[in-house]
C-alpha cells in the first residue's frame, strides 16, 4: 500500500467543494465536511473521505436531498422526531442532536428520534456535541442490512452502530463509539483496497460457513453480529443491534430491518418500505441533573486512572480507555496530516474531474 499525506485544510476544502458541487448549501457542506474529516482526524478511515464517492453517487440516483427542510414533525417536552427530508445524514444528525441538547438544557435531558435520513458518518461526531455542554451524549443509527441474526443465513440488520460519550476533567472524554457487528462494513471495504484476508469470525459465507474473504458480501455473504458467532457470544451483539434498530427506526418511522435502504447506489431501496429513508436516535442529559459537573468529572478522571493501572497479562501493554486511541490520532493527525491509500486517493481524484473541481 502507498500513503499520501494531506493536510486537513487540504481536505476539507477538497471535501466542501464536493458537497458544493451537489448543491448543497455553504453551512450544509461545511457541516458535512466537518463530520467527515472527524472520523478522519480520529483514526476511522473507513467513514471518512473515502465515503464521498458514495455519497455523490445517492445524490445522483436523487437519494439524498441536497437541500433538505429538515423540521422537527412531533415533540414533547423532552423528546421529538425529526424528518430528514431525505438529506444527507451528515447534516440532519447535528440538527437532531442540537435539539436534544437544547431540551436537555431545559429540562435535564432530551431524546430525539429521526426518519428520512441517510448514513451519518460516525456516531462519535454527534455524541461529543454534547459532551461539548457538560452533557452525557448517545448516538445510534441503523443501517444498509448486511449483517445475519444469530443462527440465521439472511442479512436482518446493519451493522448499527452506537456510541455513549462521557466528559472526563482532566482527561479527554471517555467515548464508547462501536459496531454492533463483529466488524463494520468500512473494515471490509479497506480490506478489500489493501487486498488483504479478514480476520475469520467477521463474515459467514451465503452458506453460512466462516470466511476470512473481504469480498464475501459481494458474493452472497453476511457480515456477524458482535461476538462472532452462536458459540463466541453473538446473540449479545444481536440484542444490542436490534435495540439500536427499534430505537432509530421503529420509534422514528424510519425503514429497519431488511427494509433499511442501501448505502450503495447500484442497489435498489425496498419496493415495498416500512418507513422513510434511514433512522438515527440521540440522547444529551446534563450530568448536572444528577450531581455537579466536576464532581462527576473528577470521578471519572479517578475510574480512568485506576482502569489504566490496571495489572495486565502483557506488561508491555496497557489497559486502554475507550475513545483514547482515537483521540491520539486527532491530536498527531492535526499536526502531520491525514494518510491516505492511493487507491482513495484515485478514487477522489476521478470523482474531482467527474465533478469539475481541483484535484488532491
Amino acid at each position: 500500500m502507498i500513503f499520501h499525506t494531506f493536510t486537513e485544510q487540504k481536505l476539507r476544502q477538497f471535501t466542501e467543494s464536493v458537497f458544493l458541487k451537489m448543491g448543497c448549501p455553504v453551512t450544509d457542506a461545511q457541516l458535512a465536511a466537518d463530520v467527515l474529516l472527524k472520523s478522519d482526524l480520529r483514526g476511522i478511515d473507513s467513514h471518512g473521505v473515502a465515503r464521498l464517492s458514495g455519497y455523490v453517487r445517492l445524490w445522483e440516483k436523487e437519494r439524498i436531498n441536497a437541500k433538505p427542510d429538515v423540521k422537527v414533525v412531533h415533540e414533547t417536552a423532552t423528546t421529538a422526531t425529526v424528518d430528514g427530508d431525505a438529506g444527507l445524514g451528515l447534516v440532519v444528525a447535528p440538527f437532531a442532536m442540537k435539539v436534544a441538547i437544547e431540551k436537555a438544557r431545559i429540562y435535564g435531558s432530551g431524546w430525539v428520534a429521526v426518519k428520512n435520513s441517510n448514513h451519518f458518518g460516525i456516531a462519535g461526531y454527534h455524541a461529543l456535541m454534547a459532551v461539548e455542554q457538560d452533557m452525557i451524549g448517545i448516538s445510534m443509527t441503523n443501517a444498509s442490512p448486511l449483517v445475519a441474526p444469530t443462527y440465521a443465513n439472511e442479512r436482518l440488520l446493519g451493522t448499527n452502530p452506537m456510541c455513549y460519550a462521557f466528559p472526563a476533567g482532566k482527561y479527554p472524554p471517555l467515548v464508547v463509539d462501536m459496531a454492533t457487528a463483529a466488524a463494520a462494513n468500512g473494515k471490509l471495504e479497506i480490506a478489500q483496497r489493501a487486498n488483504q484476508p479478514i480476520p475469520e469470525g467477521w463474515v459467514q459465507d451465503k452458506d453460512g460457513n466462516s470466511s476470512t474473504s473481504a469480498h464475501q458480501l459481494k458474493d452472497g455473504g453476511s457480515l456477524l453480529p458482535l461476538g462472532s458467532d452462536k458459540d463466541h457470544g453473538s446473540h449479545k451483539g444481536y440484542g444490542l443491534s436490534a435495540t439500536v434498530d427499534i430505537l432509530s427506526a421503529v420509534l422514528s418511522g424510519a425503514n429497519y430491518g431488511p427494509w433499511v435502504p442501501p448505502f450503495v447506489a447500484f442497489l435498489e431501496p425496498s419496493a415495498n418500505p416500512v418507513g422513510e429513508g434511514i433512522g438515527h436516535f440521540f440522547g444529551a442529559m446534563r450530568i448536572d441533573g444528577f450531581r455537579p459537573a466536576d464532581d462527576f468529572k473528577q470521578h471519572l478522571d479517578n475510574w480512568i486512572e485506576r482502569f489504566k493501572s490496571a495489572k495486565t497479562v502483557d506488561p508491555n501493554k496497557k489497559v486502554i480507555i475507550p475513545g483514547e486511541p482515537e483521540y491520539a490520532f486527532e491530536q498527531e493527525r492535526k499536526i502531520q496530516g491525514i494518510p491516505l491509500i492511493d487507491v482513495v486517493v484515485n478514487d477522489l481524484n476521478e470523482l474531482a474531474v467527474k465533478l469539475g473541481i481541483e484535484r488532491l
